[in-house]
This record gives C-alpha cells, structure tokens and sequence, in this order.
C-alpha cells in the first residue's frame, strides 16, 4: 500500500494530521483468576452505574440548582440580568466538568472490562449521553402534558 493511501493518512495526501493514528492496543493482558476477572467484572459494572447516574445528573438536577441560584440571586440583587447571567454559566461549567468526570470513567471502565478479559474497544458514554436524554425527554413531556400540563375538560380540576 502506498505511503499516501487515504485510509493511512486520515484523509490527507500530504501526510498524517496529528492525533490520526489508528489506534493500537497493547497485548491482551495475562488471564487472572477466576475470582479476579469476577471482581473486575463487578467493579466495570458499578463504574457503569456511577457513569449512567452522573449523566442523568445533566437532565434535571444540575438546570434546577443553578436556576435556583439564579433565582436567589435576582431575589438579592434586583437584577434579573445578573440572575440569568450566573444561571446559565454557572449550568455550561458544571455541564462541561460532568462530561469530563463520565468521559474519565468511560475510559476507566473500558480498562477495567479488558482487565476482566472482556475485547473492549468503545465506551459507553456516547450510548448513555443518547439514552439519559431520551428517558428525561419523555419524563418531561409526561410530566408537562399529564401531571402539570394544560388539563383535559373532561376531568375538571
């Protein structure tokens, strides 16, 4: 295969862009115990669930806190500017650090499941991330248009 080959150089002719390496895992691992690989089995699970906790955190709770702080600061201050201002940046950085956290957890887990003797080459937290905002879409939207929503003439309040 030539040197220039597309597939080889991330897309380029001209050479490789930096960071476009195909990526290479090191050697399957020496096989542990039994009760070793089960552990590390467990243990990949319980990282699945603090991971799949921390992204349900993105949908519901951390909004509502940083609103909340919104709030009590427009209540203190007057000034509804400065209320939604520190709202809303205050809700991208915490949004960015939980990423972060779950994208280090996702990397832990991957080690841990290949310490397990699982092939593991992709995380979950793509998958997740997807799943965690389509069950907090469909809470909300039953919660807006069941519980709290518009009301039906048929069952008058």
């Amino acid at each position: 295969m030539p040197k220039n080959d597309p597939t080889n150089t991330g897309g380029l002719f001209i050479g490789r862009r930096p960071g476009t390496a195909p990526v290479r895992h090191r050697e399957t691992p020496v096989v542990g115990s039994g009760g070793r690989r089960r552990f590390d089995s467990v243990l990949a699970g319980a990282i699945l669930c603090v991971e799949t906790l921390v992204c349900a955190t993105l949908w519901g709770p951390q909004p509502a806190g940083w609103l909340w702080v919104g709030s009590q600061l427009y209540h203190g201050s007057g000034s509804v500017g400065l209320g939604i201002l520190v709202a809303f940046a205050g809700m991208l950085c915490t949004i960015m650090l939980t990423l972060a956290i779950a994208m280090r957890l996702d990397r832990a887990w991957k080690l841990v499941r290949r310490a397990a003797g699982k092939e593991q080459k992709e995380g979950m937290l793509e998958r997740i991330f997807v799943a965690s905002m389509a069950l907090a879409g469909i809470a909300f939207a039953v919660w807006f248009l069941i519980i709290q929503g518009p009301g039906s003439d048929l069952a008058p309040r």
